[in-house]
């Protein structure tokens, strides 16, 4: 049986919202096996800090400050990154945000931000590289969603709504580009350890925690591996699928 296979020499991938947390660990995963990366973030540093970081591992790519709810600097920086390399052969949507709220507390403004952010530039990411994969007839776009997106979060109907609409952005665009071998799928991570879970209070975490069957919160590398996974050559099969990584609290 041949083994899964994560190298990744010669491809250029673009991560959005890799200046830190998930993005950032997925950058340094793909750089780790081959992949020439390209960094974005709406803050420059975090954006060439990871840059760094790669390029510190013997890998290369570029940089981009960037707002990926705006069509326009979507396009130019996807612009850049053609001009320099010629191709992108992997995307991963993972740029968001969040604004939790009671719906009765919530404004307007709080809703259209996490869905410009979270779902908007998915799609503007998603359509600015749907031509040259085409045209490749070669892609692989993995979209961030989130356990949320699944099963619904008290306080979050904006991030909730955004993360949904991600599985329904994948699952169309993968009907769409399928047949220019071109995968579309979802990642939906669960409570993942980042520099938020650990400003929470300990009964709180202990309480979350509780709700998870693996007992544990995950991490980082645990969203970085599945990422990987639907990247590989060998997973060329798989298209318009949700993987949760979640330790088993959404079960479908």
């Amino acid at each position: 049986m041949t083994e899964i296979s994560t190298d990744l020499k010669g491809r250029i991938a673009l991560v959005t919202g890799s200046g830190q947390g998930i993005g950032k660990t997925v950058a340094l995963a793909l750089a780790q096996h081959g992949a020439t990366v390209v960094t974005n973030d709406v803050t420059g540093c975090c954006a060439d800090d990871t840059l760094e970081e790669i390029r510190a591992l013997g890998g290369d790519g570029l940089a981009f400050t960037s707002d990926v709810s705006d069509g326009e600097q979507v396009d130019s920086m996807v612009k850049g990154v053609l001009d320099e390399y010629g191709q992108i052969d992997i995307l991963v949507n993972n740029a968001g945000t969040t604004r939790d709220n009671l719906i009765v507390r919530m404004d307007e403004d709080e809703f259209d931000l996490i869905m410009r952010v979270n779902l908007k530039s998915a799609w503007l990411c998603s359509k600015a590289v749907t031509r040259p994969m085409m045209r490749k007839k070669y892609g692989r776009i993995v979209n961030m969603a989130s356990a949320s997106g699944l099963m619904g979060q008290a306080g979050q109907t904006n991030y909730s709504s955004s993360k949904a609409g991600m599985i329904g952005l994948t699952k169309a665009l993968a009907r769409e580009v399928a047949s220019r071998n071109i995968t579309v799928n979802a990642v939906a991570p669960g409570f993942i350890h980042t520099a938020l879970t650990e400003k929470m209070p300990h009964d709180i975490l202990d309480e979350l925690v509780k709700l998870i069957p693996m007992q544990r919160v995950g991490t980082v590398e645990d969203v970085a591996h599945t990422v990987l996974f639907l990247v590989s050559e060998q997973t060329s099969y798989i298209t318009g699928q949700v993987l949760s990584v979640d330790g088993g609290l959404v079960m479908q």
